[in-house]
């Protein structure tokens, strides 16, 4: 099912392995921050319910 791509097979591969690589980092790393960011959020939420 895998298209020949003769001498630059593992070139193209090798292109295709990094791009999937720096996407996963991507997506990793947003979902990281965001869980972050709602645990801040989350926190200052709770402090305005104290101060209040």
């Amino acid at each position: 099912m895998m298209p020949e791509f003769g001498k630059y097979t593992v070139t193209i591969l090798g292109s295709w392995g990094a791009t999937l690589a720096l996407l996963a980092g991507l997506i990793l790393v947003t979902l990281m921050r965001g869980a972050k960011v709602k645990r801040a959020l989350k926190a200052q939420e709770e402090r305005m319910k104290t101060d209040g």
